[in-house]
């Protein structure tokens, strides 16, 4: 078996060498970020440990499984090594390389890792690899299962006849009321609850939504679809309706929009859209009527998942029905808010209709999203921020509307009607931009770079905003860059400056906060 042989797998006989994990502040302290989405809050992880390729991970539940813990590591890279420590919940993983820990890892510390719907915890070991007996067979051929599916190889008999009574990895997933757009990565936020996402490819057949999801286990799989066919992925709307697939491994070309294979980082995009294989669209039968809808026990209306999808920033949640989609802000610095720069920084989570900074109280404002959803997406990413120096607070206005001055009245510019703004970035239905919309972050995404454009102009051009530039990557086309700022406010302030900016000729500057770090 291919790619399997230099995996050495073992469970430790004693561990005393590791008792320094033992200790209570074992270099993991979990502190809230303080936007999280009710009872689905993130945490922030701070690491002391520097990198490693070897991955200590707590807090496991007590049922988990070898496979369960590989399946963390397998969308990052090669696992090399496992160590479990059954009695104290916990694990080592060693990954082929220390890119492929680092890369873990930071995904991880933005979407935190669930074990059999457990939340578990990753950072850095201190140990630089893992020194084990390779003789445990049980484990061995797990790993080799699971490395199978991984790869799209052919397991041997006894595992293959394991897969197929386990059912098909492989899920149909069809989208009914889609009055939202979901989009692929919504689709990975909440199947990843159930386990490790290897494939997802998305196309439209009869004028409507499907995927072809492909789970690293069977069982997780069949998990997925007992709870969530039927279920609503947005209040009342986006139904999720469930089937296993007669596929037992995708094969996906292209890492884009469409299709997403998070075992190969590698592929290219893919010129236009990738068309589905025709052995992948025969292998959909047209009868639906296995797609039971709400399955008895399953879980309630997605509230978890809907947050999940919201704390990446996807779409909000009408938590509040009827709600407006008007913002009150507040505890703004009198001294330098404009209506423009509001304007720009709540028009990275939807399209600002009105802004009116309030004439008796010049440290509040009220702000006019297009719709409530919207309203409330910016409202969970951006209360608490810090803006020009202050940390700001946003609420639900009670106003339905923001009202423009009376004609002929001056009001000092300080309402502004933006309904029809150019840049609104989330105008056209199913944008791209619906995909990228993620919290405050101190790495700007930067595109419509013009090509006589250098990194020292972009350095320049940000460090003069007030900030200390860090890092910086082109991109290979070298259209779109990322910038690394000192601080979250550092890059908000970035961003309200030089998002729009005229670069030259008709070339104005895109600025959105990244999900990635340099």
């Amino acid at each position: 078996m291919d790619g399997i042989s230099d995996v050495a797998v073992g469970v430790k006989r004693g561990s005393d060498e590791l008792s320094m994990y033992n200790s209570p502040n074992s270099g993991m302290s979990s502190i809230s970020d303080g936007t999280s989405n009710g009872s689905d809050s993130k945490k922030l992880r701070v690491e002391e440990a520097p990198p490693s390729r070897v991955l200590h991970i707590r807090k496991l539940p007590n049922e988990a499984s070898e496979t369960e813990v590989i399946a963390l590591g397998l969308p990052f890279g090669k696992v090399t090594n496992i160590l479990t420590l059954k009695g104290k919940n916990q694990a080592f993983l060693e990954m082929g390389t220390e890119e492929a820990a680092i890369t873990m890892v930071n995904y991880y510390t933005t979407v935190t890792p669930h074990v059999r719907n457990v939340p578990v915890f990753i950072q850095y070991s201190n140990h630089k690899e893992l020194k084990t007996d390779a003789g445990n067979q049980r484990t061995q051929a797990v790993l080799q299962a699971v490395s199978a599916v991984q790869s799209g190889g052919s397991p041997s008999s006894d595992v293959q006849e394991a897969l197929a009574a386990a059912s098909s990895p492989v899920l149909r997933i069809i989208i009914d009321n889609m009055f939202y757009p979901v989009t692929l990565d919504v689709l990975q936020q909440i199947f990843s609850k159930f386990g490790t996402v290897m494939k997802i490819i998305t196309f439209t057949k009869n004028n409507q939504f499907q995927a072809l999801l492909q789970f690293s286990d069977p069982v997780n799989a069949q998990q997925a679809k007992l709870a969530l066919d039927g279920q609503n992925i947005y209040n009342s709307c986006c139904t999720l309706r469930i089937d296993f697939s007669k596929l037992v491994n995708l094969n996906v070309k292209y890492n884009n929009d469409k299709s997403r294979d998070y075992t190969r980082p590698e592929l290219p995009a893919g010129d236009g859209q990738p068309s589905i294989d025709p052995t992948v669209a025969a292998a959909f039968s047209k009868d639906s009527n296995s797609l039971l809808g709400k399955i008895p026990g399953a879980l309630n209306p997605l509230s978890a998942a809907a947050a999940a999808a919201a704390a990446a920033g996807r779409v909000a949640l009408a938590g509040q029905a009827g709600s407006s989609g008007v913002l009150l802000v507040s505890n703004l610095n009198e001294e330098m808010v404009t209506p423009q720069s509001l304007f720009t920084l709540f028009g990275v989570y939807g399209d600002v209709q009105r802004v009116k900074i309030l004439y008796n109280k010049k440290d509040s404002a009220l702000i006019q999203m297009s719709d409530a959803n919207q309203a409330q997406l910016a409202m969970s990413h951006l209360n608490g921020q810090k803006m020009y120096g202050k940390i700001i607070r946003v609420t639900l206005s009670k106003h339905q509307t923001v009202a423009l001055p009376r004609d002929g009245l001056d009001d000092q510019g300080l309402t502004k009607d933006y309904a029809n703004s150019p840049l609104h970035r989330f105008k056209k239905p199913g944008s791209k931009n619906f995909q990228n919309i993620f919290p405050p972050s101190a790495t700007l995404h930067l595109s419509n770079i013009p090509q006589d454009v250098s990194e020292e102009d972009l350095r320049l051009l940000f460090s003069n905003t007030g900030g200390t530039v860090k890092a910086f990557k082109f991109f290979q086309d070298r259209k779109m860059a990322l910038i690394q700022m000192s601080t979250v406010e550092e890059a908000t302030q970035g961003l309200i400056e030089l998002h729009n900016y005229n670069m030259g000729g008709s070339q104005h500057l895109r600025v959105s906060f990244s999900k990635s770090t340099i």
